[in-house]
């Protein structure tokens, strides 16, 4: 009768076994060291990680107390729209912007994910609908810590954070400009220097 299994066999599964074993023993210490709250909140479904941060507030302290943000395709795109539009703005502001992009992913009028809203028009220089797409200047962030302040808002709006401020606003713009389009829709805020409004 053949061996259907050699010495040599037998040794590498007891090197992996092994090899995995100081593994697992890694991860139980890591996240022994890991605070309750914060394996809570990457942990948790989607719908209950604003529960496990507790009543959202539109305050820099409320922002600084989270951990930091990751996430998928989605995240980075929204992370990245609201660096390069918002990042100068307060929390209240950065939550503001992020709701427009949410309002028009679910609008109906526009791209169905948020890549797709943020990238529409892409590619003519100044015929899209975020600026910093179309701009012809590399997108590149320089401000590590303003990254991770807009990460932030990011993953809470992507997790179902309410929309309260911009009473359903699909568009935006600074006070600095005064696109055509503006006069065609009702203004429903101002927060900071932005200007928002909602398609009838």
């Amino acid at each position: 009768m053949l061996a259907l299994m050699g010495p040599g066999i037998a040794s590498a599964d007891g090197q992996l076994a092994g090899q995995l074993s100081d593994l697992m023993g890694q991860e139980r210490q890591a996240l022994s060291a890991t605070p309750e709250a914060r394996l809570l909140a990457v942990t948790a479904p989607s719908e209950d990680r604003l529960a496990a941060m507790g009543d959202l507030a539109y305050t820099e302290a409320f922002l600084t107390q989270l951990p930091t943000a990751s996430g998928g395709a989605e995240w980075q795109c929204l992370t990245e729209a609201l660096y390069f539009e918002a990042r100068g703005e307060s929390a209240q502001g950065l939550f503001a912007v992020a709701e427009v992009i949410m309002n028009r992913v679910d609008s109906g009028r526009f791209p169905g994910s948020v890549c797709g809203v943020i990238h529409q028009g892409t590619g003519a220089q100044y015929q899209c609908q975020f600026t910093y797409t179309c701009d012809g200047t590399p997108e590149v962030v320089h401000e590590q810590a303003a990254w991770a302040r807009v990460g932030k808002v990011a993953r809470l709006m992507l997790d179902g954070a309410d929309r309260e401020l911009t009473n359903g606003a699909t568009y935006y713009h600074t006070t600095a400009v005064r696109p055509s389009w503006a006069r065609s829709f009702p203004q429903t805020a101002q927060i900071g220097a932005h200007l928002f409004y909602r398609q009838t």
